[in-house]
């Protein structure tokens, strides 16, 4: 098969929703412009859609100077990049971080439209946070995403599990719904022209200029049970990828990348992916043995 790239996505604001680009520029953190925003709450630990389930009707639109904010019944918010002159420090996932406050206004709207105190930040300077070393270098590094800067996934797999909850529905005599889409499970890049679950293998792959280490498949939680449209909780996709998709305690959809930017020259502008680029698996595991996770 011929692999391409179908669509690249990108979540100025962590938790909330993303935006579908025709290209995007690759740094050593992640698309530029991913996830460098987030809410937080008065102690500085990070809001997400987990818990505060509003979070994925957040609208963020990045612009030239910061990021315009809407939701559903508040006016639209206009969002400079901070000056940094007023700061907190944030924890997400274990890492303690060091971010910008975005001010006053910010803080209003947020509370306003999530129903609870909660802060805007803005992580300026993105090569603070390092990705777990059990699976990835020691100078690699990640914004404000779950654990690593790229998340990829396949139309074909997503297929395989649509497949997987029209069976499941059938069993137990419910109704199947719409297809899933892809929206729920935030990829960074959609990759179509593939068999079902063939990422799983992937070690190093190219997108158009590009070379990209897989380096964990994406262990998958509750947030994908939201709906993206309404912020409504149901039991898909856990409970089927649970029947043909678990292992080791959870349950995996995609595969996380890191960048492999070594070979740049010092100074040249970040490498660019576009949509329709070819997708070259440069190196693979041995097939089906499912994708790289904890030992």
């Amino acid at each position: 098969m011929s692999a391409t790239l179908r669509s690249i996505h990108r979540y100025p604001v962590k938790s909330c929703r993303g935006e579908s680009l025709a290209e995007a520029a690759v740094e050593p953190w992640g698309l530029a412009g991913d996830r460098r925003w987030m809410f937080v709450d008065p102690d500085g630990d990070a809001l997400t859609a987990r818990e505060v389930n509003g979070l994925l009707l957040v609208r963020p639109e990045e612009t030239a100077y910061g990021v315009r904010l809407h939701a559903p019944g508040a006016e639209p918010l206009d969002v400079a990049l901070p000056a940094g002159a007023e700061r907190v420090t944030a924890h997400l996932w274990g890492s303690v971080l060091d971010v910008a406050v975005a001010g006053p206004d910010a803080d209003d709207w947020s509370a306003r439209v999530l129903g609870r105190p909660a802060r805007l930040v803005h992580l300026d300077d993105p090569a603070q946070r390092p990705t777990d070393p059990r699976f990835s270098g020691e100078g690699d590094r990640v914004s404000l995403a779950d654990g690593y800067p790229l998340l990829v996934t396949t139309e074909a797999s997503l297929a395989a599990l649509d497949d997987a909850v029209l069976e499941r529905s059938q069993e137990t005599h419910q109704p199947a719904g719409e297809p899933l889409g892809m929206t729920r499970f935030r990829p960074n890049l959609v990759v179509a022209g593939t068999s079902a679950w063939a990422e799983d293998d992937w070690r190093r792959v190219q997108v158009g200029d590009v070379v990209l280490r897989a380096v964990k498949g994406c262990a998958r939680c509750v947030m994908t049970t939201v709906d993206p449209d309404t912020a409504e909780r149901g039991r898909e996709p856990i409970a089927s990828l649970a029947r043909i998709r678990r292992w080791d305690g959870a349950t995996w959809f995609g595969v996380n990348l890191v960048p492999d930017l070594t070979g740049l020259p010092a100074g040249a502008p970040p490498p660019v992916v576009r949509v329709g680029d070819p997708v070259v698996v440069l190196e693979a595991a041995a097939p089906g043995g499912g994708p790289v996770r904890p030992a």
